[in-house]
């Protein structure tokens, strides 16, 4: 796993923590099953504090990118998997409607980019 925390960036390190992960996730970098280091250790090699390692994970475990299991430790959840194959279908939503309501393919995008940036 790599995942570097830039403190002069305006994003917020547990947000440049998340995103790495997923990314990371999304790409196949980091398979199912594969087991992350602990909220401690992480937070130790970032330089970061264990409250924004945990707060990153925590978020992850939400969306369902990660799993807890227990003293076991966390790992890249099954339902990684499926992460793409549901925004796919989100995407394919978002070009029905934004057809039906007559707006242009670059207007549609230029929405995305801006939700994507909030």
């Amino acid at each position: 796993m790599r995942i570097s925390v830039d403190n002069a960036s305006g994003v917020a390190p547990f947000e440049q923590v998340r995103s790495a992960i997923a990314e990371q996730i999304n790409s196949g970098e980091l398979p199912v099953g594969t087991k992350l280091p602990t909220v401690r250790a992480l937070a130790a090699e970032l330089g970061i504090a264990a409250n924004t390692a945990a707060k990153a994970y925590r978020e992850l475990e939400q969306a369902g990118l990660l799993e807890t299991r227990g003293r076991a430790g966390t790992f890249v959840s099954d339902a990684g998997d499926q992460a793409a194959a549901r925004a796919a279908e989100a995407a394919a939503t978002y070009a029905q409607i934004t057809h039906a309501l007559g707006i242009s393919r670059d207007q549609a995008l230029a929405i995305v980019k801006a939700a994507l940036k909030a």
